[in-house]
């Protein structure tokens, strides 16, 4: 069976439009808020969602989404309730769902154990970004013997490493926006013609996404214009940290301007 992640990107090629891949992290302010606002998100044109798995120190993480990982935690979700989440999402959306967490929460758990769970709960790919390229193997087999993707990341210092990175990468390519961690940014300055420019016209690789920064629905736009989709992860957060178990609805808008601006 083709992942859900390939099939959304071939639609959206034929249909002459970008993704919009959102982040929430899962349990903040609970678990029945999270799964109203992932369902308000597909509702309102998202194509790809990332649930953030909370982590004691989410090293690429800013502080909005720092915030939300110390409050999920203080809620008392695991990686078990995570997934009992996602089996009430799939009872109710098909669409392409990623897990963004970090590498140390794997092994814990067992990498085995973890993406066979991730196979039979239906997540189509992960994000680490703790891990390093080089280092892939420690779990990109047995990823691969569950179908699940591994999403790679670039970055602006990436330079020469970026071609040999999209050519092994699965689903998309995650392209970090700028230096630093997560979080909201008046301007990305990134110079994304040159820092894409090795894999351009290379077809064969996976589609590309810009994330980080991205809060506006006019910064969508323009980012979409580089690539092949947008993440946006803090600028949600922030909706549901000021909303709390009020905010599916808020995000639904956010989310359904957002896709606006970008399919004009």
């Amino acid at each position: 069976m083709k992942n859900r992640i390939d099939i959304c990107f071939e639609q959206l090629k034929k249909d002459g439009k970008k993704a919009l891949v959102t982040f929430v992290t899962a349990g903040d302010p609970d678990m029945e808020t999270t799964e109203q606002a992932v369902l308000k998100m597909y509702e309102n044109g998202a194509d790809i969602i990332e649930l953030g798995v909370p982590f004691s120190d989410p090293i690429a993480e800013g502080v909005t989404i720092q915030k939300a990982s110390l409050r999920s935690l203080n809620n008392g979700t695991t990686l078990d309730t995570i997934f009992d989440l996602v089996s009430k999402i799939r009872t109710k959306s098909d669409k392409p769902l990623l897990l963004m967490m970090y590498l140390n929460t794997i092994f814990k758990y067992s990498t085995q154990k973890f993406f066979k769970l991730c196979k039979e709960r239906e997540i189509d790919g992960v994000i680490v970004p703790d891990l390093p390229f080089e280092e892939r193997d420690e779990i990109s087999g047995t990823a691969e013997e569950f179908g699940v993707h591994l999403i790679n990341l670039v970055a602006p210092t990436s330079d020469e490493r970026i071609s040999m990175i999209a050519k092994e990468s699965k689903g998309f390519l995650y392209v970090v926006s700028s230096l630093g961690v997560t979080g909201t940014r008046s301007e990305i300055t990134t110079d994304f013609d040159k820092l894409l420019n090795p894999i351009k016209g290379h077809s064969e690789l996976c589609p590309t996404c810009i994330g980080f920064g991205i809060s506006t629905p006019k910064q969508a736009k323009k980012m979409s214009s580089y690539c092949n989709g947008v993440i946006i992860g803090s600028a949600i957060v922030k909706i549901i940290e000021q909303y709390g178990k009020d905010s599916p609805e808020k995000v639904g808008e956010f989310v359904r301007l957002i896709k606006e601006e970008m399919d004009r």
